[in-house]
């Protein structure tokens, strides 16, 4: 079958697969450059995570003391909430430059960033060394790390859907989802090991400091593996079909990806939105408020408690790749919306298994919880990569995603550590996830199904691009 595809007007750059659209890399190439996705993601998530642990566990003490324990633990996620608020800056800058530049030279920047900030936190002094500086030095550094993942996950999702196979963008793309159980793996591992060696009072006063200190050594490997991959084909050749049409006589400017996505795509930033709700708050209260309601409410030990952690986020790396995978075969949508109402379904059994105090009834709670937030997770990068054109792909990704987090995971502990403080039970909680899940329910629901979308047959219809080119390179299938 041959002809024209006619272009649809909500979304002018979306297509269906064309036969020929896209040839899969070689399996070698491909896996080096899953490989440096995930393991620049699981650095830069290992950073951020490290920090919200080091926040429930030691913060409070050293750069809000004076305080009641809470109200310290409070201040502490406040500081970590800060970072969130740094990432749609982050988006909104690296999504613009991803989409002019490419992927790849921004990718070497946030993990720059990031690795910079995380290793200058274990430098840092204490409130009993410089008084009130410490906070607004701590304060400062969460910035910087909210500012350069804001910009890492579109570019790493981006680099493997934008290569890979387009039958199988499901799967290939949920790799660098694994860097967040990974991340969380590494961050909690570390501290478990800091916290079983080391006396109380060692790891407050020192100990603390490792983990950040260790991440200097982990972005040196980072960037050894990223500067090694390539530059996105789909994004060379949109680039270059922007340059030719950009010359022709009667070219119009092209408009700022910002300015593209939110005219095209403004629904799906939406979607994207609504979509991240239960994922990113489900996420913080099941990995990091865990560590303050087990350890105050239901008298677990911190040790404990983090060796849950850790037991279900090597659970959660391993089951992600499989969801992508299911979401191949049977769309993005169905995946998404069984994750979501899973988590729903689980908050009050997650609460109550951890308030028996038991350590097997403890790590059944979290993993559980992140299984099932493992079906958001894993089709989350096809998903969105699939949404957006080529030219404004970083930019709207990056947006739908990380402007959620402002409302979504950054505040989550801080909340859920609120209403624990006024209420005293965990009822309020489940109900705040659970408010989270309707959100993205009705979010993913309206969205439409993106599994049969070619990334490499896709480029958008923009203002800049006359009548006639648009006819002319309007694929066929």
């Amino acid at each position: 079958m041959s002809g024209h595809v006619p272009v649809p007007t909500e979304h002018p750059e979306v297509v269906h697969m064309a036969s020929a659209a896209t040839a899969p890399p070689p399996p070698a190439s491909l896996k080096r450059i899953v490989a440096a996705s995930l393991i620049g993601t699981t650095i830069e998530w290992y950073d951020f995570f490290l920090y919200g642990s080091a926040a429930a566990l030691v913060f409070n003490k050293l750069f809000f003391p004076g305080s009641d324990p809470l109200v310290g633990t409070l201040l502490s996620f406040l500081t970590y909430a800060v970072g969130f608020a740094a990432r749609p800056l982050g988006a909104l800058v690296f999504g613009h430059y991803g989409d002019r530049l490419g992927r790849k030279k921004l990718l070497v920047l946030s993990l720059l960033l990031m690795g910079g900030a995380t290793f200058a936190i274990g430098l840092l002094p204490t409130h009993s060394t410089v008084g009130s500086a410490a906070p607004v030095l701590l304060t400062t550094l969460r910035l910087v790390q909210g500012f350069a993942l804001g910009g890492e996950w579109g570019g790493a999702v981006l680099l493997v859907s934008e290569h890979g196979d387009a039958r199988r963008r499901g799967f290939w793309a949920s790799w660098p989802q694994t860097g967040a159980p990974a991340g969380q793996l590494l961050a909690t591992g570390v501290l478990s090991l800091l916290t079983a060696v080391l006396s109380d009072a060692a790891f407050v006063s020192w100990g603390w400091r490792i983990p950040f200190l260790l991440s200097g050594v982990l972005v040196i490997v980072g960037l050894w593996i990223r500067l090694s991959v390539d530059e996105s084909p789909v994004f060379q050749q949109a680039l270059a079909r922007a340059e030719a049409r950009s010359a022709a006589p009667d070219a119009v400017a092209e408009k700022l990806p910002l300015v593209s996505v939110l005219r095209h795509h403004w629904r799906d930033v939406l979607v994207a939105m609504g979509a991240r709700m239960a994922e990113n708050i489900s996420y913080y209260v099941i990995t990091a408020f865990i560590l303050v309601y087990a350890t105050t409410s239901a008298g677990v030990s911190r040790q404990t408690a983090l060796n849950a952690v850790l037991i279900a986020s090597a659970v959660h790396f391993a089951v992600i790749p499989a969801w992508g995978a299911l979401s191949d075969r049977i769309g993005r949508r169905p995946v998404y919306l069984l994750g979501a109402a899973g988590v729903g379904l689980w908050m009050f059994p997650f609460f109550s298994l951890i308030d028996t105090g038991g350590f097997g009834n403890m790590i059944l709670a979290v993993t559980v919880g992140l299984v099932l937030h493992g079906a958001m997770y894993a089709p989350q990068a096809a998903f969105f990569s699939e949404m957006f054109a080529t030219r404004m792909r970083y930019s709207g990704a990056s947006i739908g995603a990380q402007f959620a987090s402002v409302a979504a995971g950054a505040p989550a502990p801080l909340i859920a550590t609120a209403l624990l403080s006024d209420y005293g039970n965990s009822t309020p909680i489940s109900l705040y996830v659970i408010a989270a899940v309707v959100l993205t329910l009705i979010a993913v629901g309206a969205a439409k199904e993106t599994r049969s979308r070619d990334l490499a047959a896709v480029d958008p219809v923009t203002d800049a691009e006359p009548a006639a080119a648009r006819a002319a390179d309007a694929p066929a299938v």
